[in-house]
């Protein structure tokens, strides 16, 4: 009994009293340190004498509550990133949440959260099961919120991306079809030059040894050409060729590809191609001086209907008595405090348009004194179309160039040299023109005295301080009058320059190979323009301008200094005594510029037909012909009776 009450007290003593210690000692234990001090104290685990912390577990203070990191995982091979906006709009979501909750982060917290913004470190911290348990039960509330944040930011990001996708690609088909609107604009007349291609290419095989020896290629060869020959027809557009265009390029290619298996010899083909672009070239330039001869020759040609006028006007004339032949209001012809033009034509048609349009704008027609020099030929027919058709209250004056008894060859060096048989021998031998731009030259208005007597202003109207000079090819839209008010401060002439192109420089016209030229003018000296200009008399006078004149004109007998015409001469006369007008006053190129702009036209106060395209001939440039139509009345008898048309 003894030994028994003894093993059990041992029992007690070394197997229950162990028990009943440890359990009263787990029931006192205090739960309150936090989990850092466990993660720090696993953290810190020492092996082989190493202490050191392990990386795959962020550092925390055991102090401070983490926010869960508000960085959407995506994975970039499978989902577009989210862009700038959204991903910052999270980012202060994340940061307003912080300042709420009102927890602060140590320092290496904030280097956990700076290494966190890596997709492979969000991965980690997300698969680390040992974080997920620590973490469970002091921020379960919050990470529900935080859940339930970022899957509404998820939500939204991926309408973003979704959103950008679909206008990324609305973009793109928008683009195709506008890049295909442009392939379709650029080239309405691909077909057409492609069936001139392939004629080409027939023509060719034509003419080769290898082909031509082949009778029944050759047969269906003309066949198809014929064909193309006749869809083509006058097609400019693809949209003018007939339906059946297709089939007949396509039947052309498989005979052109059946050519092509028959001649393989490159050679001859290369050497025949050569042949046939040296040919065309040669035909190209042979056109293009027919071209330049056919628009100077109807330059020159007067139309049957301008050619009938003025014989049906000086009939008429004739007929008149002689007490109904002067024009009224002779009395102002002379008079220097009224405003005078000069005009010298020898057309009928285009004075009358000139006279119109002048007397049109005229603020004051009584003011205005009109003067008119014409031939021999057309005097009487010029008196009488102003004879019938009167300017209103304005003065008009038709004279003779053989009324000036002054002007001959004693004393013009132009008149003795438009008579030396060198000059007749330039004009009207035609083996001597050996350039194109020679054939410019030949216009009959250089034979004509009427072109030189703007160089003797003074002397046809030796009581007047200022004239205006107006060539037959303007058309006035404004009143003119400001331009005798204006100071021409010392100067002659005044004039619009025209040096808004290299081609109207002083070395376009004048010869600075020779040293009388190139020693007194500077070759990019600027011009200016015949047309409209005005003419201080006086000036003209004191500074003796016909003696200059003369003195260049006879040393350009040979015409060595510049070529035929006024131009040149003027530039000479002129230098350095022309005052630059504003550009409004007179716009030129409506006779060989199409493209001149439409605003400066409507502003301009003279336009000028300048060029062989004059608004009377056919050749006249469309969009400008119904400025100077509209000062001609197609109505008039003589007109009808010409078969004068508009």
């Amino acid at each position: 009994m003894m030994v028994r009450n003894l093993v059990l007290f041992l029992l007690f003593v070394t197997v229950i009293a162990p028990i009943v210690l440890y359990t009263h000692r787990l029931g006192s234990f205090n739960f309150s340190s936090s989990r850092g001090e466990f993660l720090e104290d696993f953290s810190s685990f020492t092996l082989s004498s190493h202490s050191e912390h392990l990386n795959i577990l962020p550092l925390e203070s055991s102090r401070t509550l983490k926010e869960p990191v508000g960085t959407v995982y995506s994975n970039n091979t499978a989902h577009p990133e989210p862009d700038a906006s959204a991903t910052e709009h999270n980012s202060t979501d994340v940061q307003g949440a912080n300042q709420d909750l009102q927890l602060p982060e140590s320092r290496e917290h904030k280097s956990t959260r700076a290494l966190s913004t890596t997709n492979e470190n969000v991965s980690s911290i997300r698969e680390n099961p040992l974080r997920q348990i620590t973490d469970q039960h002091p921020q379960k509330n919050l990470r529900k919120g935080s859940l339930v944040q970022f899957d509404t930011k998820r939500v939204k990001v991926r309408k973003r991306e979704q959103q950008s996708i679909q206008s990324t690609d609305r973009k793109s088909r928008e683009s195709s079809k506008s890049e295909k609107g442009n392939d379709e604009a650029v080239a309405p007349n691909a077909k057409v030059q492609y069936l001139k291609d392939q004629l080409v290419q027939a023509k060719l095989y034509l003419s080769l040894s290898a082909t031509r020896n082949n009778a029944n290629f050759i047969r269906q060869l003309r066949q198809r050409m014929k064909e193309v020959q006749r869809t083509l027809g006058r097609a400019n557009k693809d949209s003018q060729l007939p339906r059946n265009a297709l089939e007949k390029l396509r039947a052309m290619d498989g005979i052109l590809n059946r050519g092509k298996q028959i001649q393989d010899d490159c050679a001859s083909m290369v050497k025949k191609v050569r042949a046939m672009l040296q040919s065309t070239e040669e035909q190209l330039r042979v056109h293009k001086k027919q071209a330049l001869f056919l628009s100077q020759l109807t330059a020159k040609t007067l139309p049957k209907g301008l050619h009938c006028l003025p014989l049906r006007l000086t009939t008429e004339y004739y007929s008149l008595n002689y007490s109904q032949r002067p024009f009224p209001n002779q009395e102002k012809l002379e008079d220097s405090s009224l405003y005078h033009y000069a005009l010298f034509s020898d057309n009928v048609l285009a004075a009358a348009a000139v006279v119109n349009s002048t007397i049109a704008h005229a603020k004051d027609a009584s003011k205005h004194v009109l003067h008119i020099v014409t031939d021999q030929l057309n005097y009487a027919a010029m008196r009488m179309w102003f004879l019938v058709n009167l300017p209103g209250k304005a003065t008009i004056e038709v004279r003779s160039i053989e009324e000036f008894s002054w002007l001959n060859s004693s004393y013009s060096p132009v008149l003795k040299q438009l008579g030396t048989p060198s000059a007749i021998n330039y004009y009207f031998k035609a083996h001597r023109a050996h350039s194109d731009s020679n054939m410019k030259f030949r216009n009959p208005k250089y034979l004509s005295i009427l072109n030189h007597l703007r160089f003797y202003l003074p002397e046809i109207f030796p009581k007047l301080k200022k004239v205006l000079f107006l060539d037959d090819d303007i058309v006035v839209q404004k009143d003119l009058t400001g331009l005798w008010s204006l100071d021409l401060k010392g100067n002659v002439n005044g004039a619009v320059e025209t040096c808004g192109e290299s081609f109207h420089r002083f070395d376009k016209y004048l010869n600075f190979s020779n040293e009388l030229i190139s020693k007194n003018f500077d070759p990019r000296a600027c011009g200016w323009a015949y047309g409209m200009n005005v003419f201080d008399l006086e000036e003209w006078k004191r500074q003796s301008i016909t003696d200059v004149y003369h003195t260049w004109q006879n040393l350009n007998h040979d015409r060595q200094l510049w070529k035929l015409g006024t131009l040149p001469p003027g530039l000479i006369t002129f230098w350095k005594r022309t005052h630059p007008l504003d550009r409004s006053w007179h716009v030129l190129g409506l006779g060989y510029n199409p493209d001149v702009n439409q605003k400066e036209i409507e502003r301009a106060a003279v336009i000028h037909y300048n060029g062989n395209m004059k608004p009377w001939l056919e050749i006249a440039i469309p969009r400008y012909r119904n400025y100077w139509m509209k000062y001609v009345d197609f109505d008039h008898e003589y007109l009808r009776q010409c078969n004068i048309n508009p």
